[in-house]
Formats: C-alpha cells, sequence, structure tokens
C-alpha cells in the first residue's frame, strides 16, 4: 500500500503547485492514501473552509494542520459542523493534544478505496511553543483506541529533538511519523528498525525563494528592527515537498519511504 503526504502548503503558490502535480502523484505511485498539511494555506497563515473543500475536490483523503490553524476564526465552527454532522470538515484535523474543548478532532479512522482500514494522528510538540497536553501521552490513548493497522502521525514541532523523540517512541507502533512545522525539508528519510517510516520535517509545499515561505525582505526588516510589520506570501521558486511510503496493508509496518521534490 503507499500513501503520499505532501508537507506544510503555503499560501496561494503552495496551492497552485499542489494542484498542478497531485493528480500524476497519486496515480504514478499508485497512492490509495492522500494525506496534505494545509495549516498555512491561507496567504500562509491559517486554512479557510473554501480552501479544505478545494483539497477534498482534489481527491485528499485526510488534511492536517497545526499551530496556525486557528488564524482565520472561521475554520473554528468549520470543524465542529464535521464533528456533529460527520461531513467532510471532519478529516480536517488539528493537533489532538489541544484541550478537548477545541473545535474539532485531532484523530481520524477510514478506509481506503481498496478497503484497507487507517488512521491519521495530528499531534503538536511543546518544546518552543504552547504548552498543551503531552504528544508522547496523547498518543498512547489514541492508539489504545485505534483499530487500524495503517497509522500515520504528523508530528507538527519546533524541535528536531522532540520530533525525534516521536518517532523512536511510536517504532513499530504506528506506519510513519512526519514531522511538520519548520518548513525546512530534512535529510533523515528512513525507515526505523521496527518498521515506522520517518522524517524529522518534510519540508514546504510553498515559494523557497523566502523566509520560509515570507518575503525575505519583510522578514529581515522584522530581525534587524525588532518592529512588527506585516508578513505576505512570497511567489518565487516554488516547488512541492512530500513524502511516499509504502507499507504493509496486513501489519502497518513502513517497507520504505522517499522523499519528493518537485518544481513547476
Amino acid at each position: 500500500m503507499q500513501i503520499l503526504f505532501i508537507g506544510d502548503v503555503f499560501g496561494s503558490p503552495g496551492r497552485k503547485i499542489v494542484r498542478e502535480h497531485v493528480h500524476h502523484l497519486v496515480e504514478t505511485n499508485k497512492a490509495e492514501l492522500l494525506v496534505i498539511n494545509v495549516e498555512n494555506a491561507a496567504g500562509g497563515f491559517g486554512v479557510t473552509p473554501a480552501i479544505c473543500e478545494e483539497f477534498f475536490e482534489l481527491g485528499a483523503d485526510v488534511l492536517t494542520t497545526g499551530n496556525h490553524v486557528w488564524d482565520k476564526k472561521e475554520i473554528g465552527d468549520y470543524l465542529e459542523s464535521g464533528m456533529k454532522n460527520g461531513s467532510f470538515a471532519r478529516r480536517v484535523l488539528r493537533p489532538a493534544n489541544y484541550p478537548a474543548t477545541a473545535p474539532g478532532s485531532g484523530h481520524y479512522e477510514g478506509v481506503t478505496r481498496s478497503g484497507v482500514p487507517y488512521a491519521v494522528m495530528n499531534l503538536q510538540g511543546r518544546v518552543f511553543m504552547v504548552h498543551n497536553d503531552c504528544p508522547f501521552r496523547t498518543a498512547d490513548r489514541l492508539l489504545g483506541q485505534t483499530k487500524a493497522k495503517v497509522v500515520l502521525v504528523d508530528m507538527h514541532a519546533e524541535a528536531t529533538s522532540e520530533k525525534i523523540a516521536m518517532g523512536w517512541y511510536l517504532d513499530g507502533r504506528v506506519t510513519a511519523v512526519l514531522g511538520t512545522h519548520t518548513h525546512v525539508a530534512t535529510a533523515d528519510t528512513r525507515v526505523l528498525p521496527n518498521g515506522t517510516a520517518y522524517q524529522t520535517d518534510v519540508g514546504m509545499s510553498g515559494p523557497h525563494d523566502s523566509v520560509i515561505g515570507v518575503e525575505k525582505e519583510q522578514v529581515l526588516a522584522r530581525f534587524l528592527t525588532s518592529m512588527p510589520n506585516r508578513f505576505d506570501a512570497a511567489r518565487g521558486d516554488v516547488r512541492l515537498n512530500g513524502v511516499i511510503i509504502d507499507c504493509d496493508p496486513q501489519t502497518g509496518r513502513a517497507r520504505d519511504i522517499q522523499r519528493i521534490v518537485l518544481g513547476h
């Protein structure tokens, strides 16, 4: 079984390059499960219901997010609507270790078109980020409730140490632990000893002639003056970053993981 995961989509340039490549990637790799991180898909900060629906129309099975999920106020009601009526909005995840009172859910279980049960889990780190519930204990709790063997974890975190620790902690218990948030792809793509595919950060699908997606001059002004200023999504050198994972649908163990980097 093949799983396609696309890293943090940043603004309209990121959405455009995903539209350009996603169907070819799914067909070429015979991907049965498509998961996309969309937390920065709306202008580089947050995501809207309309953009979520756009990704579902492209064939996404599950959308993950992170700490910017709340940046567009309308997303809260959208996530709650999915919990109440079972619409596609149920497949948009916010980190599972937010308080239970937060809108939406951080865990989704479904079945692929060929009948393979799967689960997707969204977690957020606590190092250099908001101190939510422990992502490690949250993972334990959710795995205790999960029936599927194929389980993909989006670990949205700042610190590489926390992401790597999660990879080792879940090795052999999930199919993949994939890091998001820093927008810079790491070179440690591998299958861990007990069968969990891992990469510390899958990288950004968006403008790479930038500072993690934002116009360089705006970020430099912030660093040089310490004054608040507007951040806009950059436009140059747009690339799609992702991974394709081959796993055994019966055991959930990964057999291979390969990085994907595509431009226009």
